[in-house]
């Protein structure tokens, strides 16, 4: 048995020699990672080897890593790694455990920028360890790793982290050398499921493929095998991790099969929704069976478009007990395609339009009926404008005084591919229309006909509603946009603004969306950690949805879906010329500038003042301001500043003469880099105006 052990040992030595600055399983220490000392310290447990931050106080016998205990604030424990350089691809993989309650999550931290990028996040306890993986994109800066933990209230709570692995290439490439197995799980069956193979030891056979990576019996694979079949139809199946970031290339793998008439084996992804999309069937091939001479690897190169997370799964379907056998080996990625021939990955954002600068590859029908205008208002008290900036551009169907009882107007989008799944996002407004049924409807138009995906349901008049919808291609479509008017007497008018179309379905496409990444809030799950000002105001800032309680001031809904959420002043119990401070947590200093982009709403007879400043060590510098009733509408501002200290952001509104005094914001985005330009340049259009 020394041979094997030998190999074996040589095996593992050759798998860790591939790791990466920044892994560490903290059998002695931690690798030069360290706690950050505004928060609660991280614990190296000398005995379990790993390191933890705990709802409660830890025994004298932990060693604390670099924080003094006296400046907890919370239970929030910030691990920090040292600064890596790693400009190819590579894979981080957390070997980590959350008791009881809480939650963990890993940021990318790139120098110079005040906001760290999320990697992932989990709240799931368990009680075992887990392992998590992550893909770390090609970087040319110098970053660190982020991991934030924090431990539930409840009594007992930890995080823990056992080992993080950092190794080159893609979180789904494996050989299954070692004993993570790349973060590959088998989903449990009762009858059939995958196994480890190889590695000298033959569990059920001895007549076992040769391992793929070092072509002998002492490398692993994984296998599933049907002698413990029972019912027709059984499954096996193997999942990868869940890519984090989006992927497209050639997935390759290696694979064996018995017994071809006896299994179905197929490669799928599988999104967070649990929905399927075949990627690749094993056909008829010409290959010996395992109970003679052992059977060669086959390779297989399959091309994949993830531009959301998905899980590639390997499964493998019985039909009896005599169902043969199949084994995978040796899974690698590349992000060029397979084939040449193969089309690149569709981009949505053709199909996206706020029609700030035209129609973009939006078209009208010009037979049938009237056209959509695109117009634009400027900002007053009387009429909204558009959705993108409040003074900006939007597309208008309206009836019009002339001999036709009635229209129809149709805006038709550019060509989607067929076999697809999109989400369609856009903002719509409408004024008038007794009947609204077929104020506004979009319809899929293929070749063989137009099928209806939406038609109007909301009876809210006056505001820009978000609304979107999921829709599958089964052949290259358009997306089109109509507007029926069958009597002039019972026409209104609807507006169309700010159309986003983006790959997969919408639940999907909501994980993406502003709110989810740092520095921006929309207000909808809460206060995004922003918080009143309790020393330096005299009220606070009110979280609504829906119209203000004061009539003819404040918005009548938010700007996110305008049935949703958003900060305001409410002026009636507040006195003249006292004011509302809102700060954002503290925010790291950058070499570069800073883009501050947020909404604002002042409408009112008695409006007072809205002013952004930046507070550092206490003192205010004000960015920007605007006193006065300025638009019934949401109005975008723009704000580039720069800060190479730790800051404040700073939202001030300050009552006006009257109770009609109502200020609202919604919508704040911060990033790093400066605004663009067009943005800071953005004047009001005045052609086609609707006054």
């Amino acid at each position: 048995m020394l041979p094997f052990y030998l190999l074996t040992f040589a095996a593992i030595i050759q798998a860790h020699s591939q790791l990466l600055p920044g892994s560490c399983n903290f059998e002695s220490n931690t690798c030069g990672y360290t706690s950050d000392a505004d928060f609660t310290s991280w614990t190296l447990h000398r005995d379990g080897r790993y390191v933890a931050v705990d709802a409660v106080m830890s025994n004298d016998q932990d060693d604390e890593i670099g924080a003094d205990t006296e400046m907890q604030r919370e239970t929030t424990g910030v691990l920090l790694s040292p600064a890596l350089e790693q400009g190819e691809w590579s894979c981080l993989r957390l070997v980590y455990q959350i008791t009881g309650s809480g939650s963990l999550e890993v940021l990318q931290r790139t120098e110079g920028k005040s906001f760290d990028r999320p990697l992932w996040s989990s709240q799931e306890p368990s009680d075992s360890w887990v392992i998590s993986s992550m893909d770390l994109q090609n970087n040319t800066e110098p970053y660190r790793v982020v991991i934030e933990g924090k431990p539930g209230q409840t009594a007992g709570s930890s995080v823990a982290i056992f080992e993080i692995h950092i190794s080159p290439g893609y979180c789904l490439e494996c050989d299954f050398e070692e004993s993570h197995l790349c973060g590959y799980s088998n989903q449990w069956n009762a009858n059939v499921n995958w196994y480890v193979g190889g590695g000298g030891v033959q569990l059920l056979h001895n007549n076992m493929p040769i391992d793929h990576t070092y072509n002998n019996r002492t490398g692993h694979f994984m296998y599933v095998d049907s002698i413990y079949a029972k019912t027709f139809k059984e499954v096996a199946k193997l999942v990868s991790p869940l890519t984090t970031v989006p992927m497209s290339g050639c997935l390759s793998f290696q694979y064996q099969r018995s017994e071809e008439r006896g299994n179905l084996f197929s490669v799928f992804t599988r999104d967070r929704l649990g929905q399927y999309q075949e990627l690749w069937r094993a056909g008829p091939e010409i290959q010996s069976d395992w109970s003679g001479t052992l059977g060669e690897w086959i390779p297989v190169q399959v091309d994949l478009k993830a531009p959301y997370s998905v899980q590639v799964v390997f499964e493998v379907a019985f039909n009896s007990p005599r169902g043969g056998r199949v084994a995978v080996d040796d899974i690698s990625f590349s992000s060029e395609f397979c084939s040449t021939d193969t089309e690149p990955t569709f981009d949505p954002s053709i199909a996206s339009c706020d029609f700030e600068s035209g129609f973009c590859q939006y078209t009208q029908d010009q037979v049938m009926g009237s056209l959509w205008r695109r117009v634009s208002v400027k900002p007053n008290i009387f009429r909204n404008g558009d959705h993108t900036t409040g003074a900006g551009s939007f597309l208008l169907a309206h009836s019009q005084l002339g001999p036709s009882s009635g229209y129809v107007s149709r805006v038709i989008g550019p060509t989607l591919p067929g076999n697809m799944k999109f989400c369609l996002r856009f903002y719509f407004s409408l004024r008038g229309f007794n009947q609204t049924d077929q104020a506004l409807a979009v319809y899929l138009q293929q070749s063989s006909g137009q099928e209806k995906i939406w038609t109007l349901g909301e009876k809210s008049r006056g505001i820009w509603v978000a609304t979107d919808m999921t829709f599958q291609t089964s052949q290259p479509a358009k997306v089109v946009f109509v507007s029926t008017c069958r009597s002039f007497w019972d026409c209104g008018s609807v507006a169309l603004d700010d159309i986003i179309v983006s790959l997969g379905d919408c639940e999907l496409a909501a994980g993406l969306l502003t709110s989810s990444l740092p520095g921006h809030c929309d207000f909808e799950g809460g206060m995004c950690g922003y918080i009143q000002d309790k020393q330096n105001d005299a009220a606070d800032w009110e979280w609504r949805r829906g119209p203000t309680p004061t009539s003819y001031t404040g918005p009548r809904g938010d700007h996110t879906t305008g049935l949703g959420y958003y900060l305001h002043m409410e002026a009636s119990p507040m006195l003249p010329g006292q004011s509302v401070r809102l700060l954002s947590r503290p925010l790291r200093g950058s070499r570069g500038p800073q883009c501050l982009r947020f909404y604002y709403h002042m409408y009112g007879s008695g409006t007072g003042q809205l002013s952004v400043h930046l507070n550092n060590n206490g003192e205010d510098v004000l960015l920007w301001q605007r006193s006065g009733e300025q638009s019934i509408a949401w109005l975008r501002a723009t704000v580039e500043y720069q800060s190479d200290r730790q800051h404040q952001i700073v939202f001030e509104a300050t009552r006006g003469s009257s109770v009609r005094s109502d200020i609202a914001i919604d919508d704040i985005i911060l990033e790093s880099g400066p605004c663009p330009e067009a943005e800071i340049r953005a004047t009001v259009g005045t052609s086609n105006e609707i006054e």
